[in-house]
């Protein structure tokens, strides 16, 4: 349940929320605009997604872009507190507070975005920058339009200059004016864990309009292209990688090694193991 909630407003919109929480709740927290970033103040761990890689530890921050915040995945966890202070980095509250331009060191994407939550620890910088918000929550009667609009460009430039790829990818995104085509998009997100549902929503299409239209570009179905694209993708990082099999074929988009093994068996003749080790003799004979 929902201990407390504070928000911060900036021209109607919320730009700062402080919320403490008990777990498991019954409904998702509700933290409204298409990205945040929540900088855990005090957590016992729960993990907000399966593979562990998302956990409420304090001294950590989440980006996240398609609202898949922290309100979509505090439910159901193991009992505990999570106490967070938030950053709503909503398109038309930037566009707003930048009047249309472009920030500092922003650079046009190349590429769609294909990783939408990202965890990291917080930097001194950052740190610094969230305890400072906390404190704009008990001076709210000195609070102005032209300290909030600051505070807000200060987060998106810090974040500008990180070293998380993906959070700058994420970041970028929002002051984006480049339009993705169809194939683009399908092609950035072969070996990402993006199912067809997903997959249709990030190119603006109905699953059956979905369907038609990868069938008329590509000339197969979804499941078969991008299974086999997959599988090639895993055959060429075994040439070259000594990560484990499993690893690898997680990162390509494979749900299990057992998975794995069934598809690129089936395309290759052997096990991936079994693929590595031949590719290795021929490199050594040669």
């Amino acid at each position: 349940m929902i201990k407390s909630k504070e928000t911060i407003l900036l021209f109607d919109q919320p730009l700062f929320t402080k919320v403490s929480m008990e777990t498991p709740m019954r409904d998702t927290l509700p933290l409204p605009t298409g990205a945040c970033y929540a900088y855990i103040v005090n957590g016992d761990g729960q993990k907000f997604s399966p593979s562990g890689d998302l956990s409420a530890t304090p001294g950590q921050v989440i980006l996240s872009l398609c609202n898949l915040t922290l309100g979509r995945m505090i439910s159901d966890q193991p009992q505990g507190s999570v106490e967070s202070i938030v950053v709503h980095l909503g398109q038309e509250l930037l566009q707003r507070v930048y009047e249309g331009n472009k920030p500092q060191l922003w650079e046009e994407l190349e590429k769609p975005v294909t990783r939408y939550v990202v965890q990291s620890a917080a930097g001194n910088l950052v740190t610094y920058y969230f305890e400072g918000i906390a404190q704009l929550f008990h001076n709210q009667a000195a609070l102005t339009e032209e300290l909030l609009a600051l505070k807000l460009k200060e987060i998106v430039l810090l974040l500008l200059q990180t070293d998380n790829a993906n959070a700058r990818q994420i970041i970028r995104s929002l002051f984006s004016d480049r339009t993705f085509t169809f194939k683009e998009v399908v092609d950035a997100h072969i070996c990402t864990p993006a199912s067809i549902e997903n997959l249709a929503m990030l190119t603006n299409c109905s699953v059956s309009t979905f369907k038609r239209k990868f069938s008329e570009i590509y000339q197969t179905t979804p499941g078969a292209y991008i299974t086999n694209k997959r599988v090639e993708r895993v055959a060429d990082l075994l040439k070259v990688s000594d990560e484990a099999v499993s690893a690898i074929g997680y990162d390509c988009g494979f749900s299990s090694p057992e998975h794995l093994s069934r598809v690129f068996k089936k395309k290759y003749g052997v096990s991936p193991a079994k693929y590595r080790l031949n590719f290795t003799v021929k490199e050594k004979n040669f």
